[in-house]
């Protein structure tokens, strides 16, 4: 068996911690995310802290949930990558959260190399799962699976409408072979080929497992003499193909726009990225300290997550969070915590969030608005990340990364 990662140790201590202050009756949550390598271990604690935190808003509102609170059972759904395929190893988690702790439904799920299994496991054995990421189709035709985040098919017209705004013609995509990887980059070279009649495309595939250098892919894309790198890489290449840029001189020459919001950890990304991060550009919610629609659920969370961990939440904790809270009040509203009668709540329910009400009618997925973040100078801060599109929602300009300041 895999040893403890220092995020799953601190994981475990939250969920702990959490777990002895509960009393009376009580929901079982199985939180299924990854805590150790291949997967992404500091995606799996932030998810945890979202849920620990959305348990404890349920604890702290009780006339909200008829009195119920939130009992949280966490498995580390790569404990087993180290000998078998990463989805397995998911698999296994959450046979032990459905049968062996009973759990009422599962949130947590991060990868999309797990998540078809997840979710095909989920419909089979009926427990009602959140899976936020960016698998353009997870929820279709499944019943028993929602969604709160937004797909790659969301947030790829956004990212191509802004490349024809700003006048980007040659655009280099570097994608790793994973699902997520070409599943972005298939999504994104499609609709960077509709907004931009003349588009100039290059495309680099590389292999993700076992990678240890992609200079000569970048140096590839640096010869192609693009206007903008789309980094497709994930856990761990997404910081080889920053590495590499700036190794071959095309970063921070160029802009790079991200397709997951990986900046938002923004200690890890500067640490990361250095220099060559600068004036990166991604995909993120509508969600900062400082949006006017934060409802006060929203503003309980940013400011307990604050005071608590010493940064503003990003999307992973934000996401589990959000979705405890659903389940949350599926619970209150059905008068029951059995699995059935949570299902049917959440289709028929109306919930409160962070964003306002949100209903599961269409495929079990409702989106928040979705826009694109913009690190204006090295060492920003999460939440001095400006809004840079949609035009009519920006909270700042775009400042190309080459322009001396």
């Amino acid at each position: 068996m895999s040893s403890e990662s220092e995020n799953e140790t601190r994981a475990r201590a939250l969920v702990d911690a959490h777990n002895q202050t509960v009393t009376g009756a009580a929901v079982p949550v199985g939180i299924l995310t990854p805590l150790s390598l291949p997967g992404d271990p500091t995606a799996g604690e932030l998810v945890v802290r979202g849920a620990v935190l959305g348990a404890r808003f349920v604890a702290e509102h009780p006339g909200d949930f008829s009195m119920r609170q939130i009992r949280l059972f966490l498995e580390n759904d790569q404990i087993t990558a180290d000998r078998e395929h990463m989805s397995r190893s998911a698999a296994g988690g959450l046979a032990k959260l459905v049968m062996l702790d009973q759990v009422s439904a599962v949130v947590g799920q991060w990868h999309l190399r797990t998540s078809p299994v997840v979710a095909d496991l989920a419909e089979k054995w009926g427990v009602p799962t959140f899976i936020e990421n960016g698998h353009n189709t997870i929820t279709e035709g499944r019943k028993n699976l929602f969604r709160t985040y937004f797909s790659i098919a969301d947030r790829a017209p956004l990212m191509a409408s802004f490349a024809a705004e700003q006048g980007f013609k040659r655009v280099a995509v570097v994608a790793a072979d994973t699902v997520f990887g070409q599943m972005l980059a298939d999504t994104i070279c499609e609709a960077l080929a509709e907004a931009i009649p003349d588009l100039e495309l290059f495309r680099e595939d590389f292999a993700q497992d076992g990678v240890q250098d992609l200079k000569q892919e970048l140096q590839r894309a640096t010869d192609f003499g693009p206007d903008l790198l789309v980094n497709a890489g994930v856990v761990r290449t997404n910081y080889m193909i920053i590495e590499a840029g700036a190794e071959t001189g095309l970063l921070p020459k160029v802009p790079m726009m991200v397709c997951f919001p990986f900046p938002m950890r923004s200690a890890d990304y500067w640490g990361f990225a250095g220099q060559a991060g600068t004036g990166v550009v991604w995909p993120a919610t509508r969600f900062s300290p400082e949006w006017p629609g934060l409802t006060w659920t929203g503003r309980w969370f940013v400011d307990t997550y604050y005071n608590e961990f010493g940064s503003y939440p990003p999307d992973n904790a934000l996401n589990a969070f959000t979705d405890v809270v659903i389940v949350g009040q599926a619970a209150a509203l059905a008068g029951a915590h059995d699995r059935d009668a949570l299902r049917l709540a959440l289709e028929t329910g109306s919930f409160r969030t962070w964003r306002g009400p949100v209903r599961f009618t269409h495929d079990h997925h409702q989106p928040p608005e979705i826009v694109l973040m913009h690190y204006q100078e090295v060492g920003d801060a999460a939440d001095k990340a400006v809004v840079v599109w949609p035009k009519d929602q920006a909270t700042g300009d775009f400042q190309h990364p080459s322009v001396k300041r």
